[in-house]
C-alpha cells in the first residue's frame, strides 16, 4: 500500500477518534502507531530474540528485551507509587499461569510471533501471521470464556511490588533481577558474540517511552491480548453463540462493561489498531520478511496460533501483558511468567525445527 493514501486512512480514522469518541482515544491510536513503527522498523521480535540465544547464542535481542524492561520499570513505578489512579499489569500466580506461560512460549516460536509480534507481522503483510491473527482472537475469547474454570484449579492474590515493598525497595529489586538475568545470558552466552545491536537498542528506548506514555494516557499499563478476544467476544455475542452474563470473566463489571460498549472505547483495541497502522506504514517502505510454507506447515502455524490466544489468557498476557508490563509495574507473575515461557520457547524451538519453519 502507498504511504500517501494510507496516511489519509490514518489521518481520517485519527479525527474520527478525535471527534466522535475522545482525545484520550485519539492519542492511544498514535501512540499504538509509534509502537508499530518501533516493532516494525527495528524488527523488535520477543520471539526472534529468544529463538537467536537458544539456537545461536545470540544475546542481543535478549540484551534489548532486558533494556526495554528495565527503562520501562524506572519510568512506570515511580508514576504508580505517586498516582494512584494509575494502575499495575497485575495478574495471580496460579495454575492457568503456570501452564499458559509454557504453552505460549511453546507456541508462540512455531507461530513465529507472540502478541505484538503477530501485530506487528500481519501489518507487515506476513501470510502466516495474517492467517494467525484472527484464530489467536478466537483462542483469547476462549481462554478468556473458560479462565474462571482454570483459575478453580488453584491460585493466590496478585502481588504487587510497589504496594508491597514501596516504591525504592520495588524499584530496586526489580533491576537487581534483570541485571542478575543479564548476567546469567552472558555467563551462558560465553565470550566472542556481539552482546548488543543499535536496532534492538533505539527499539528497547521507543518502546519504553511508548510503553511509559500508554500508561499515562491509558491509566493502565500496554496490553495486547484483551483487545483481540473482545473482538472475537463481541462477534460471538452478536451471533448469539455467547451469553456474557453467565460467563466468569465477561460477567465481571468492568469486563461487561466494555463488551457492552464500541471497541472504539476501548484502550487495548485502540492501540492494537495503532499498532497494525504503524507497521503498514513501515511495509510500505521495507519489504515484509516471509517464507514459502507447505500445507502442514500452514496447518501446525494455524494451530499453534489460537494455541497461543488461548494459553495468553490463561497467563495473564503475553510478552507485553505479562513481560514487558507485569515485570514493569511491578507485578509477581511477569516474574513468574518468565522462566516458564522461556522453557517453553526450548521446547517449541525443537518442534519449530522439526517441521522445518
Amino acid at each position: 500500500m502507498k504511504r500517501f493514501p494510507l496516511a489519509m486512512v490514518i489521518v481520517a480514522f485519527f479525527i474520527l477518534l478525535l471527534w466522535a469518541v475522545s482525545v484520550r482515544q485519539a492519542l492511544l491510536f498514535v501512540i499504538g502507531i509509534g509502537m508499530g513503527a518501533a516493532l516494525a522498523g527495528a524488527r523488535f521480535g520477543f520471539t526472534t530474540g529468544w529463538r537467536q540465544l537458544i539456537e545461536h547464542r545470540d544475546p542481543r535481542g535478549v540484551t534489548g528485551q532486558i533494556l526495554l524492561l528495565a527503562l520501562a520499570a524506572a519510568l512506570a513505578m515511580p508514576l504508580l507509587a505517586n498516582y494512584t489512579e494509575l494502575t499495575a499489569a497485575l495478574g495471580p500466580p496460579s495454575v492457568s499461569l503456570i501452564l499458559g506461560a509454557f504453552v505460549f512460549g511453546l507456541t508462540m516460536q512455531i507461530a513465529d510471533g507472540c502478541g505484538s509480534g503477530t501485530l506487528y507481522k500481519a501489518g507487515l503483510g506476513v501470510p502466516l501471521n495474517m492467517g494467525i491473527l484472527p484464530l489467536f482472537a478466537v483462542g483469547s475469547f476462549l481462554g478468556s470464556a473458560h479462565i474462571g474454570d482454570w483459575l478453580s484449579l488453584g491460585q493466590t492474590q496478585p502481588v504487587g511490588l510497589v504496594h508491597t515493598l514501596g516504591l525504592e525497595r520495588a524499584l530496586a529489586v526489580t533491576l537487581a533481577g534483570l541485571l542478575v538475568t543479564l548476567v546469567a545470558v552472558r555467563l551462558w552466552v560465553g565470550k566472542g558474540k556481539a552482546w548488543y545491536d543499535s536496532r534492538w537498542i533505539w527499539g528497547a528506548l521507543a518502546l519504553a517511552l511508548l510503553a511509559t506514555l500508554n500508561l499515562i494516557v491509558a491509566g493502565q499499563p500496554w496490553g495486547v491480548v484483551y483487545g483481540f478476544g473482545l473482538w472475537a467476544a463481541k462477534v460471538a455475542q452478536s451471533l448469539h453463540w455467547f451469553d456474557p452474563s453467565t460467563n466468569f470473566f465477561w460477567s465481571q463489571p468492568g469486563n461487561a462493561q466494555i463488551l457492552a460498549q464500541t471497541v472504539l472505547l476501548d484502550v487495548t483495541s485502540i492501540t492494537n489498531i495503532g499498532i497494525l497502522a504503524g507497521a503498514l506504514w513501515v511495509s510500505a517502505k521495507t519489504a515484509g520478511e516471509s517464507m514459502a510454507l507447505t500445507p502442514r506447515q500452514w496447518v501446525i502455524g494455524l494451530i499453534a496460533g489460537f494455541l497461543m490466544g488461548y494459553s495468553s489468557r490463561l497467563a495473564f498476557g503475553c510478552n507485553i501483558g505479562a513481560m514487558v508490563s507485569g515485570v514493569s509495574t511491578g507485578s509477581l507473575h511477569g516474574w513468574i511468567w518468565i522462566p516458564l515461557a522461556f522453557l517453553g520457547t526450548m521446547a517449541g524451538v525443537r518442534v519449530r525445527r522439526h517441521y522445518g519453519f
